[in-house]
């Protein structure tokens, strides 16, 4: 019940969230850097005093993981500064190599502090152990939101030590044991808590960030994600053509004066509705505030047709508390690369197209009309001042 807990909460986490988690996890170098140090100093201390192999190669195992796990930190640094942007599939690998690498540390301290016990030097047997006891702690504040792989973790540092203490027949071997797996049960349930806690953090965060990006009447995005998410859409050279679709709607104003403010809201609400049901699972449906919409289409094979399904959809008739009403509405559409690479080019082309068709009684009208028109007036411009003269 607790595993199938952590596992339904660890789902629920966002992919924006997860990399978080994951670049938060490869965020310092410092507790390798102590673990491996400390380890080093205690394993030449005692390799001195005991003349112990085993301890000396220990020791040497855990340096070597240690630069391992740098090395795999520095490489993940370096991938997530160069595109693509890193997937979840991909984050999940270098999770799985992050943990493998906590394990691996874990294990080799595990058996670090079980060799100590066995030689029987008290000061080299706490310092051992309280390497071991660090570790631990850390494994509790950084892998919370990973509670399998701290679990392992902590297991593998107290189990060579909990089996070594109680192979030895004297109470105080024993009592050192019990200490040891109390220890783990006490980090284990701060795991839980503190596992509990971060997801309803996580949990808190997803709601305000989906408040802060929602407008509050249609339930579609606002305006600031058209703000945040067309640049990167741009930026991203996997996703092709990409169509802003300028709506205004025609006729609003006097439904709303006519049939009062709530029937207004209702029918902003059902054309927010319609333009969510024509809108891919990628697309991005704007307001923009008042009767103004803006639709992103994030594959435009064919821009024209989109175009003249906004146009059909939001002209068909509404039904408001028994009230048929009808609308029109004025689409300007631009495309990039060709009308523009930009968010502001795109926006502000594909707002002056949506302006001529509402000059033109509304439908739809494309920039790269808009584009031709000017051109060709441009270029009969000459002429007109040659006949003149």
């Amino acid at each position: 019940m607790l595993f199938d807990r952590m596992e339904t909460g660890r789902a629920s986490i966002s992919d924006a969230v997860y990399m978080e988690v994951i670049a938060g996890l490869h965020g310092t170098t410092m507790p390798t850097v102590l673990a491996a140090v400390c380890q080093a100093m205690v394993g030449a201390i005692t390799t001195f005093e005991t003349g112990d192999m085993w301890t000396a190669a220990l020791t040497l195992a855990g340096i070597l993981v240690a630069i391992v796990r740098l090395l795999e930190i520095v490489a993940f640094r370096r991938r997530i500064a160069h595109p693509p942007r890193l997937g979840r599939a991909e984050a999940a690998r270098w999770e799985r190599r992050y943990i493998a690498g906590t394990v691996v540390t874990a294990l080799v301290l595990g058996v670090f502090a079980a060799r100590s016990i066995l030689l029987g030097d008290a000061i080299c047997m706490v310092m051992a152990i309280g390497i071991g006891f660090g570790f631990g702690a850390g494994v509790v504040a950084r892998l919370s939101l990973r509670p399998v792989a701290a679990l392992l973790d902590l297991v593998a540092i107290a189990a060579p030590a909990a089996v070594v203490t109680f192979m030895l027949p004297d109470l105080r071997h024993v009592g050192l044991g019990l200490l040891i797996l109390m220890y783990v049960g006490a980090s284990f349930e701060m795991v839980r808590l503190s596992f509990n806690a971060s997801i309803s953090q996580i949990t808190l965060k997803r709601q305000f960030e989906q408040l802060a990006r929602s407008d509050a009447m249609t339930g579609v995005f606002n305006r600031s994600v058209l703000a945040e998410d067309l640049p990167r859409m741009l930026a991203d050279g996997t996703s092709g053509m990409i169509a802003v679709h300028a709506l205004d709607l025609d006729r609003f104003k006097d439904a709303n004066d006519r049939f009062g403010h709530p029937v207004g809201d209702a029918l902003l609400k059902q054309v927010a509705g319609r333009l969510k049901a024509l809108a891919a699972p990628d697309d991005l449906v704007v307001r923009m505030g008042g009767d103004e919409f803006i639709l992103v289409q994030r594959v435009a094979a064919d821009t024209a047709v989109m175009a003249e399904r906004i146009v059909q959809s939001i002209s068909a008739p509404y039904d408001v508390d028994g009230q048929a009403i009808e609308l029109g509405v004025s689409v300007g559409v631009a495309v990039a690369p060709q009308d523009g690479r930009t968010a502001e080019a795109l926006l502000s082309r594909s707002d002056r197209a949506m302006y001529r068709a509402k000059q033109d009684g509304g439908g739809y009208v494309l920039a790269r009309e808009l584009r031709m028109a000017d051109g060709l007036a441009a270029s009969d411009k000459p002429a007109a001042e040659g006949l003149a003269a």
